[in-house]
């Protein structure tokens, strides 16, 4: 019986400082995994003091995209993940990124060639498929069946289904040891692999020779990835031993779960886009809060807590391994709670600046913009969950009094003696003398509750409609005063009008 491979759980004593990495492909808008295994490698390093390292694997030149790069840096950056070693800020490892490193590869390839460990396959694309195909028929496990191995170029040409450009295979053993140690999970068995392409036909490595490779360049102790690499790791142990290269730990995280259990995807769930919750108007510190509290429980039992408070107490054996669901209910929840901790001036700069990036102030908003949001934030601080709430609330004291929109709920609302109640309305307003919350209130009581015996909700429902075209909007007297006499006089006209 062959002894299975396993490294140990426990830490080493005396390697020196931990070096964790993570490695996103830039093929598209940046996934929230990205986000979760950042935090948790950057956890650990800062509690050991180590080094958290962001690489670039830009090999998949089909599916590259040119701004992707850059929205990992600004997403990662948005979120406070911040690394130490990178493509934008280099190190003694540098080049970080993985196109840039290609001259590396083949001599690992090369030396695996020449120590029996691999070996040239000129299958075609064609013939692999008609394999595939053959074993699935007759319900076998789909696999490479060894065409090439043994075989020169030559004696390979004379079969079908012949490439003339070969890729470089691994040659698993038949007593290829499955089971590992996980520094998460414990002893962990591993199916047994395939003999996997390292090397692609265009000279590229696949994953599995570069991250082996660029992980001991790059001296990374521990490798923290999603669990659907476990199946991988026999092959990446295998890889380290045969290139004489010291293993580092494996922990695989649990993968994060839409609710009906399926992986968290781009193309099912706009939630797997990182920059969705940017959006959305998610405060940075609760997403870094839910997404540790979704595979990590703190020892009190606490929901609410900070990144730094998740450093002090880190402890792998403290990670769910079960796959935890992306529940945007408790997601919104804990959102609230943030936005509710903030002090108003902090909150009125991140409302003022989730107004700028959906278009309701300028680039550059101006002085009286700005205090504007700041004497509106306490109005709605309590009533929010997101920041992208305070469009629909605030937007009102942004727009043009000739551009109000009322909305169709809004205009529902109305009653036949909307025409009424605005009337007598606009003739309390005009006589106050000053244009204070308090003042206003009195006045509009005295005439419509007090003067045509009015219940509160029918006297002012159509005002709120006419001042901020809404069914729903912030306290309507504190809004009132904010907006100024002449816009709340020129809207009360504008929407009698219409009312005939």
């Amino acid at each position: 019986m062959t002894e299975p491979v396993t490294e140990p759980v426990s830490e080493p004593a005396a390697t020196g400082p931990v070096r964790l990495r993570v490695a996103p492909s830039p093929t598209g808008d940046p996934h929230v995994g990205t986000a979760y295994m950042s935090l948790f490698n950057l956890a650990f390093v800062r509690q050991r003091g180590g080094a958290f390292v962001l690489r670039i694997e830009d090999t998949d030149r089909a599916r590259y995209r040119d701004d992707s790069e850059a929205q990992i840096y600004d997403t990662l950056t948005w979120l406070g993940l911040a690394w130490d070693e990178g493509p934008d800020r280099g190190g003694p490892y540098a080049p970080y990124r993985q196109s840039e490193r290609l001259d590396r590869y083949r001599p690992y390839a090369d030396r695996l060639l020449a120590d029996g460990h691999a070996y040239h396959c000129w299958c075609s694309a064609e013939r692999l498929a008609q394999m595939r195909e053959a074993q699935q028929k007759a319900k076998q496990p789909t696999g490479y069946d060894r065409l090439c191995l043994g075989k020169s170029r030559e004696q390979r040409a004379e079969l079908p289904g012949f490439s003339d450009t070969p890729v470089v295979r691994m040659l698993i053993p038949d007593d290829v040891p499955l089971v590992f140690e996980d520094v998460i999970r414990g002893e962990v068995r591993a199916p047994r692999p395939d003999d996997q392409v390292i090397m692609k036909a265009d000279g590229f490595p696949t994953y599995h020779l570069a991250v082996v490779v660029d992980d001991h360049e790059m001296a990374i102790t521990h490798v923290v990835r999603g669990e659907e690499w476990i199946s991988s790791t026999p092959k990446h142990v295998l890889l380290y031993r045969w290139l004489g290269l010291p293993v580092p730990f494996f922990a695989h995280m649990p993968l994060l779960r839409n609710t009906d259990r399926s992986k968290i995807s781009k193309r099912k769930n706009p939630a797997a886009r990182l920059t969705w919750f940017r959006e959305q108007g998610y405060l940075p510190e609760a997403l870094r809060n839910f997404l540790a509290l979704v595979g990590y429980s703190m020892p009190d039992g606490r929901e609410v807590f900070s990144f730094e408070e998740m450093v002090d107490s880190f402890d792998w054996k403290r990670v769910n391994t079960v796959g935890p669901v992306f529940d945007l209910d408790k997601l919104g929840w804990l959102n609230g709670q943030y936005i509710r901790a903030l002090g108003s001036d902090d909150l009125a700069g991140r409302i003022a600046d989730h107004l700028v990036l959906t278009g309701v102030l300028p680039a550059e908003p101006t002085a009286a913009q700005q205090d504007l949001v700041q004497q509106a934030t306490p109005l709605v601080q309590e009533r929010m969950q997101l920041l992208s709430e305070a469009e629909g609330m605030l937007a009102f004291l942004f727009v043009a009094d000739a551009d109000l929109q009322v909305s169709e709920d809004a205009a529902a609302t109305l009653k036949a003696d909307a025409a009424g109640v605005l009337d007598a309305a606009r003739s309390a307003l005009q006589a106050l003398p000053d244009w204070r919350a308090g003042d206003i209130e009195a006045a509009l009581r005295a005439a419509l509750v007090d003067g045509m015996g009015l219940k509160p909700k029918l006297a002012f429902g159509p005002l709120r409609v006419a001042v901020t075209g809404r069914r729903i909007s912030p306290p309507l007297f504190e809004s009132m005063q904010l907006l100024g006499r002449a816009s709340c006089l020129a809207r009360i006209a504008m929407l009698r009008s219409r009312l005939g």
